[in-house]
C-alpha cells in the first residue's frame, strides 16, 4: 500500500500493555523491547493518555523519544472523550500529550473509541474540527479515528468527515462474523471509503494465545512450529487494506515471537487459514465471555464498587474452558480481596457505556457471582 509509505512495515509496538513492575511500568524491560523493535526495522509505536493512568505517555518519553531522533519512529497518539468536556480543553489537553511523550508533534492522533454516543460528543465540542486546525498548525500530520461501534455507525462518521485519514478497528478471527462487533462489515466499510486501516485486538486481549486443548491440537497439527500469535496477528495481517496490526507485548519474550514472524511477513495460507476458522468454532462452542481485558471499565467509568470486572471475566472463562478449579480459590482470596465481589453491583451501567465490545456487563457479573459465591 503507498499510503503512508513512511510507516516501514505493517506491525506496530502497542504500549499498552508493555512491562509492569511494582505498579510502575518497568522502563529497563521497555526500552529492551523498544530497542528490538526498532533494530529489527519497525517504527510505528501507539499510546494513549489514558492508558496505564497515563503512564504509557510517559513511558514514550523515556524509553523512545528520549532515546532516538524524532524522524527515526512514527508516533499515534488519541483524543480521549474521558478528559474533554468542551471544545476549550482539547487543546490544552494535546499540549500536555506532547509533553509528557516528549515530542512535539503526533505522525497519527486519533479520535479514541469513536461509537455513536461518542461521536455526537466528539461532533459538539468540534473535537474533528480542532483536530483539522492542528494538521494545519503541523502539529498533527495525519487525522485518524479508533472505532468501536456497528459498521453503519462507521459509515456515518467517514460520510460526515471525509477528511478522515485512517481508521483503527478491532479486528481478528473470532470477531470476524461477531454480531456485536461486525469486525468484517467495519472493515468493509473502510475499503468503502478506500481508508486504509490499522488492526487493534488482533490476539483478542490475549484470549487466542492460550486455547482450549481442543483449539490447541488444530494448530498443532499445522507441523509450523509457530506460535499461537502468529496465526492470529498475520490473520489480520493478510487483509490487503490492513496498514498495521498492533500488538501490545508485555514483555521482550513475546516481542521477539512477534517480530519474527511479522519481519518478513507471510499471509495465511489456505490450510492455515482453515485451522484458524476451526479455532473459533471451539471458541464459540466454550461460550466464553468475549471481554479483551482493555479495562475501560475500571479506569474510565470508575465502578463504584471497585469491582475488577475484566479480572473476573478471565478468571470466570479460565474455569468454563480449561476446568482449572484453582479459579474458585484466585477469585475468593485475590480478586475481592481488596475489592467488590460481582454481587456487589449496583448495575449503575457506566461500565457498559465505555465497554468496546458492548458487553451486558451488569448480565455477566450476574453469571461471574453465581460461578463463585456459593
Amino acid at each position: 500500500m503507498e499510503q503512508f509509505e513512511f510507516i516501514k512495515k505493517n506491525f506496530g509496538f502497542g504500549m499498552m500493555r508493555i512491562p509492569m513492575k511494582n505498579g510502575n511500568v518497568d522502563l529497563e524491560e521497555t526500552k529492551k523491547m523498544v530497542d528490538y523493535f526498532i533494530d529489527h526495522g519497525f517504527n510505528y509505536f501507539d499510546t494513549a493518555h489514558g492508558y496505564i493512568q497515563g503512564k504509557s505517555e510517559l513511558a514514550i518519553k523515556e524509553c523512545l523519544s528520549r532515546r532516538y531522533p524524532r524522524e527515526s519512529y512514527i508516533l499515534t497518539d488519541k483524543l480521549t472523550t474521558s478528559f474533554f468536556n468542551k471544545e476549550e480543553d482539547i487543546r490544552p489537553l494535546f499540549e500536555k500529550q506532547l509533553e509528557a511523550c516528549g515530542v512535539d508533534y503526533f505522525d497519527f492522533y486519533l479520535m479514541h473509541a469513536q461509537n455513536s454516543q461518542h461521536f455526537e460528543k466528539y461532533k459538539r465540542c468540534r473535537a474533528y474540527e480542532t483536530a483539522f486546525d492542528l494538521k494545519k498548525e503541523g502539529k498533527i500530520r495525519h487525522v485518524g479515528i479508533s472505532f468501536h461501534d456497528k459498521a453503519a455507525v462507521l459509515d456515518q462518521i467517514l460520510t460526515e468527515y471525509p477528511e478522515i485519514e485512517i481508521v483503527q478497528i478491532q479486528f481478528n478471527d473470532l470477531d470476524y462474523e461477531s454480531a456485536s462487533v461486525e469486525s468484517r462489515k467495519v472493515y468493509e466499510v473502510c475499503e468503502k471509503h478506500d481508508k486504509p486501516v490499522l488492526v487493534m485486538e488482533p490476539v483478542k486481549g490475549g484470549n487466542l494465545v492460550r486455547l482450549p486443548d481442543e483449539a490447541q491440537n488444530i494448530l498443532d497439527e499445522l507441523n509450523g512450529n509457530c506460535s499461537n500469535a502468529s496465526y492470529a496477528i498475520r490473520f489480520a495481517a493478510s487483509f490487503k487494506n490492513m496498514r498495521v496490526v498492533l500488538s501490545g507485548m508485555s514483555n521482550l519474550e513475546q516481542m521477539k515471537d512477534n517480530v519474527s514472524f511479522m519481519e518478513d511477513f507471510k499471509p495465511l495460507n489456505e490450510q492455515e487459514m482453515a485451522a484458524v476458522n476451526k479455532v473459533c468454532e471451539v471458541f464459540n462452542s466454550k461460550k466464553m465471555i468475549p471481554c479483551t481485558a482493555c479495562r475501560y471499565c475500571i479506569e474510565e467509568s470508575s465502578c463504584p464498587k471497585k469491582i475488577l470486572i475484566p479480572d473476573m471475566f478471565s478468571n470466570f472463562n479460565t474455569k468454563k474452558t480449561f476446568g482449572d478449579w484453582n479459579a474458585d480459590y484466585y477469585y475468593n482470596n485475590v480478586l475481592i480481596l481488596s475489592n467488590g465481589k460481582a454481587s456487589d453491583c449496583i448495575k449503575c451501567g457506566k461500565c457498559e457505556r465505555v465497554c468496546p465490545q458492548h458487553l451486558p456487563i451488569r448480565e455477566l457479573l450476574v453469571q461471574v457471582a453465581e460461578e463463585f459465591e456459593h
